[in-house]
């Protein structure tokens, strides 16, 4: 064996695992000394049209990225875990004090025509992830998926939502905790927030999420078991929320059914798409799982068409049970149940709600951290962050991280700035996911004709430019027709020639999403209209973090990634080098 491929073979050997030297975290050669940093970033311009363009491939995330975290996860999980996690994972703060907020403030009784609209983006997306997740088994779940069908900076910008959707969602979650826990005491939403310098500091929120955090480090298998024993005990919750909310309903409390008219609607579904977050960590859970082509489609696709059902039901029972306008924002569902003369039913909603929330934290901290630690793999942030613990067999470094920013947030920020600005990354990254299957579908390469390649651009900056006309169009006109009689018959065409004019070159070996192209590309159409219906507040939040993040790219990011992926590539020729030399016959 070569001198260098039995340095690339130490490289990966297990080590102690609490360690923090400098080439733990920052071991590429950019970062060696002041020299080759500067040298580095001198090269700015040429690495990032390297890394623009650089695609990584199948084997590539499943095989040698997985070297990166030196242990393997344990493969423990069957599709009944899925499932439940499907249901732990969803069905939280979202449901529970977002379907008040957003009737109360936008939407009225027509919060159940939200929940639809949300619901029908939530399952299109999922549709995407579940192909994505049956032919690339990996911990990096859309990072993964992005980084192999729309390069490595595409993956970068998902990269960045992601850590952030998972911090923030996990902040909100934390904060809907102490309200609902004030509320089981009883006592006001936001008494046991301590208020000083005009922030409402939550240590609560804090403590939970440490304890969930700590559990999921412990053992995936053990958190799975106590993840569905606490979300059966929800399930119950939820059907004496329904029994007992349409026994207390009354239809007059539905008029007006549309205060706010469809406006209000979409903007309601934008922000409640958040409900529906959360099952994208089934697809981080595929290393870890014993039969992925099986259990995922089961796992994601069951566990999302029950919990959408559940959700209209539910913000019906509500607005029928309580007049829109008298919802308490901060815990809906305990109050209205006081509202209607059961007082005792408000404490038992109250712990439902815990229960699921608690859930929510649970299964967020198992997939941000897989999350995580595939971001690390990449060298994207530091591979510190990769290690997998040889005993758990769980990712504690990269739960660390996640956990601890998202107590930060936690700390200091109200849940109606959080959710908006979660929103926002979210659908933008079910968005980019949707764009990423129908190129997997239709472009491979150096297969696939360049004239085809060029057609499958053409039809997809049509589809993507018409959506934005669309959601824009409903901005500045809501009442207007005209905009919509150009922007939809535009969309129309572009996934048209995409069907007539592409030839489709991969074909699912298992499972693959249905009516491809027409899925995939209402799936843009519906986020990118979502998108649109927001508040600026959350697109100029996710501009600010979005800059951020770029500077964290052109510094760090961008050279850790290049220098790891042209190793790799230095790696590879030598082998088939060296396999060269041995094979050439002696003279």
């Amino acid at each position: 064996m070569s001198h260098t491929g039995q340095e690339a073979e130490d490289d990966v050997q297990p080590r102690a695992y609490w360690r923090w030297s400098k080439d733990d975290f920052l071991p590429e050669e950019s970062f060696r000394n002041r020299s080759t940093y500067v040298s580095a970033l001198s090269q700015t311009c040429s690495r990032f049209k390297d890394r623009l363009v650089s695609r990584s491939d199948d084997a590539n995330e499943i095989n040698e990225l997985r070297k990166q975290s030196e242990n393997d996860m344990k493969r423990c999980l069957t599709w009944w875990d899925l499932t439940w996690f499907g249901f732990g994972a969803v069905i939280g703060a979202g449901i529970f004090v977002l379907t008040g907020q957003e009737a109360h403030r936008h939407a009225g009784p027509a919060i159940v025509l939200s929940y639809v609209a949300s619901g029908i983006s939530a399952m299109l997306s999922v549709f995407c992830y579940t192909e994505f997740s049956v032919e690339i088994p990996v911990a990096g779940g859309s990072f993964a998926y992005l980084r192999i069908e729309l390069g490595d900076f595409a993956a970068f910008i998902a990269a960045g939502n992601i850590l952030l959707e998972g911090i923030v969602g996990g902040a909100a979650v934390a904060r809907a905790w102490t309200s609902y826990f004030a509320t089981l005491i009883n006592r006001q939403p936001n008494s046991l927030r301590i208020d000083t310098m005009n922030f409402l500091l939550d240590p609560i929120a804090v403590a939970v999420l440490a304890i969930a955090s700590t559990i999921a480090m412990i053992s995936t298998k053990r958190t799975s078991q106590l993840n569905w024993i606490a979300t059966a005990l929800n399930g119950l919750v939820i059907v004496f929320v329904l029994i007992a909310g349409f026994f207390h309903a009354d239809p007059s409390n539905l008029k007006p059914f549309l205060p706010n008219g469809a406006r209000g609607v979409f903007q309601a579904a934008a922000v409640v798409y958040f409900a529906y977050g959360g099952f994208d960590s089934i697809a981080t859970m595929a290393e870890e799982t014993k039969n992925p082509s099986r259990d995922i489609p089961l796992g994601l696709l069951g566990s999302m068409s029950i919990i959408t059902v559940v959700y209209c039901l539910m913000a019906l029972s509500l607005t029928m049970m309580q007049r829109y306008t008298e919802i308490d924002p901060n815990a809906a569902y305990s109050m209205a149940f006081q509202s209607v003369g059961m007082k005792w039913g408000k404490y038992l909603v109250a712990l439902g709600a815990l229960k699921g929330m608690t859930t929510v934290l649970l299964v967020g901290a198992l997939g941000q951290a897989r999350y995580t630690t595939h971001i690390a793999r990449a060298h994207m942030i530091p591979p510190w962050f990769a290690l997998v613990h040889p005993k758990t067999g769980t990712p504690i470094n990269a739960t660390l991280l996640t956990t601890i920013l998202s107590g930060l947030i936690a700390l200091f920020s109200s849940l109606d700035e959080l959710a908006s600005l979660l929103s926002v990354s979210t659908l933008f990254i079910f968005m980019m996911m949707a764009v990423a299957l129908l190129v997997r579908r239709y472009y491979v390469r150096e297969v696939t004709p360049r004239m085809n390649l060029m057609k499958l651009i053409i039809c997809l900056l049509i589809i993507i430019a018409s959506s934005m006309g669309t959601s824009a169009y409903w901005g500045l006109r809501p009442n207007g027709w005209v905009g919509y009689v150009i922007t939809i018959p535009l969309w129309f065409a572009g996934t048209i020639g995409i069907a007539v004019f592409v030839q489709q070159q991969r074909t699912p070996k298992v499972w693959g999403v249905p009516l491809v192209p027409w899925l995939p590309s209402l799936s843009i159409a519906v986020n990118i209209f979502l998108m649109g219906s927001l508040a600026p507040q959350a697109f100029i939040r996710f501009g600010i973090c979005t800059m951020a993040m770029m500077v964290y790219y052109i510094f760090i990011g961008l050279h850790a990634t290049y220098d790891m992926a042209h190793r790799q590539q230095k790696l590879d020729d030598l082998e088939v080098k060296n396999k060269d030399e041995e094979e050439k016959p002696n003279v």
